[in-house]
């Protein structure tokens, strides 16, 4: 069974039918299939754990109650395979243990079914371990059948559409999502050494800042104002290091971004932006590679990961390689030496790289650098110094002025953190603004705004400051070996299905 539908004589509503008449029978008997409560004092791994030198064919006196999900049905129910959070342990259950009503509930017991049982513990003359159950207690009756063993939950569409039937039956989706909430743990943990405090800032805001995407919008009824959900954590994150709260802030939440999805964008995502006053993105460099090394090391117990068929060494230090450098050796052309944005396109054309007529000198060499270079950037390393004009929140290169002082962490060919030394002129922070919405105003939908009040906070004074922001879901992607980011949000964004 690939496929969960209920459609009227199908298969599975039979099924369901057949359950629902389960729950008559059950309420013949005074079973309520829903009880409010269960005292479970043991879990499945506890128990593997603590008996494990328990031999073959051994009983013990001891008595612990479990609960979980019937998982497989042998013998008539004389053998139930039961799976917790951590687990699974069998359950033995025979009519010399279990009182006759008792019995007759087993025998409506269906796979699927969520059931506690209370017994003493043995080991079977093949080896399994095992509760003897002298009670059993149904806890949650489940009207829809899991999917076939041997087929198992294969449609990926289903899969991310009914996560929770994906999460029952498939213990790597389980583990991913347990490491998912472990790395972010370990990130907190990380940072919480460096002394990074964390802090909460507005998922609603009056305009798209921080990042250039298109926001998703709505509107407050009784402000009577237009509200966009929020593209990036970057300037409130900064206005909290003008106001001196700590000089190392960061934040984990969610981001919105009203664009296309593929294996490495979904619409809502989250993201990890953090700020250091006094510091620059050289010391935002190494920070990056230390806690990301940190967490894998944590999670999985090592800094060398195989994802897909490449094995990557998370090991610091990466290699660091500025954009146009990589540029010049790749393809032999020296961008620096161009200074028109119409020569620069006639150049990409020429390495055959398709880029726009409008676009500028800054958006070309970006351009040239995603063909010609990304894809080939396994290992970790850090791509720096971008152009000025598709950096308006960094610092002019303090050698170049036509440069930034940016780097972008690209690991297996991906994009996973982006980090400056930050503009803290405002000044300048205006013209770049103001480049921004003249992009704005000839369709660059992607573009930002003036943010006044950020302006404004700048002209209080803001400290030099390193930040960065990292993509968790890719992260995660790259800890687990997942080829989807729909792999590492329990619940993407899906269309809607008629």
């Amino acid at each position: 069974m690939t496929q969960l539908t209920r459609e009227a004589g199908s298969a599975i509503e039979q099924i369901r039918q057949t359950r629902i008449q389960k729950l008559a029978d059950l309420a013949d008997k005074g079973v309520n299939p829903y009880p409010y409560t269960f005292d479970k004092t043991a879990s499945a791994k506890e128990l593997q754990e603590r008996y494990k030198d328990l031999p073959a064919g051994e009983e013990t006196t001891d008595v612990y109650s479990v609960a979980g999900r019937v998982m497989a049905i042998r013998n008539t129910g004389m053998f139930i395979d039961l799976m917790d959070d951590t687990g699974k342990i069998q359950i033995f259950s025979h009519k010399e243990n279990l009182p006759e009503e008792q019995l007759k509930i087993l025998k409506l017991v269906d796979i699927g079914d969520i059931v506690g049982f209370t017994g003493s513990i043995r080991r079977t003359p093949r080896g399994e371990l095992s509760i003897k159950s002298t009670d059993l207690k149904l806890l949650s009756k489940a009207l829809l059948p899991l999917p076939e063993k041997h087929h198992g939950l294969t449609d990926v569409e289903i899969r991310y559409r009914q996560r929770y039937v994906d999460l029952i039956v498939n213990e790597d989706v389980r583990d991913t999502f347990r490491k998912r909430s472990l790395i972010i743990q370990k990130i907190r943990e990380y940072l919480a050494k460096e002394g990074y405090l964390e802090v909460e800032t507005p998922i609603l805001q009056t305009m798209a800042s921080g990042a250039n995407a298109r926001p998703f919008t709505t509107h407050h009824n009784a402000l009577e104002m237009d509200l966009t959900l929020r593209i990036a954590l970057e300037l409130y994150l900064k206005r909290l290091i003008v106001g001196g709260v700590s000089e190392r802030v960061y934040e984990i939440g969610k981001c919105f971004r009203n664009e296309g999805i593929d294996t490495r964008h979904n619409p809502e995502f989250t993201m990890i932006e953090l700020y250091q006053a006094y510091a620059d993105y050289n010391d935002m460099m190494t920070l990056t590679e230390n806690m990301v090394a940190y967490v894998a090391q944590e999670v999985l117990g090592t800094m060398k990961i195989q994802y897909g068929e490449h094995e990557i060494d998370l090991t610091p230090p990466w290699d660091r390689k500025t954009m146009l450098g990589s540029i010049k050796e790749a393809t032999g052309v020296d961008f620096l030496e161009i200074y028109s944005a119409k020569q620069a396109i006639e150049t990409a054309r020429r390495l055959h790289v398709p880029v726009e007529d409008n676009m500028n000198w800054g958006q070309v060499v970006e351009a040239v650098f995603e063909e010609k270079i990304e894809p080939g950037l396994i290992q970790p390393c850090h791509i720096i110094d971008y152009p000025r004009e598709i950096s308006p929140l960094a610092k002019v290169h303090r050698e170049n002025d036509r440069l930034t002082e940016r780097f972008e962490t690209r690991v297996n060919g991906w994009e996973i953190a982006n980090a400056f030394s930050e503009l803290t002129d405002p000044i300048d922070q205006r013209m770049r603004f103001e480049a921004q919405a003249k992009a704005k105003a000839e369709g660059d939908e992607e573009a930002m705004d003036i943010d006044e009040d950020f302006i404004n906070a700048l002209e209080y004074g803001m400290p030099p400051t390193g930040g960065m922001g990292m993509g968790i879901d890719r992260l995660v992607m790259l800890l687990t070996n997942s080829p989807s980011i729909r792999d590492v949000i329990a619940f993407p964004t899906m269309r809607n299905k008629d």
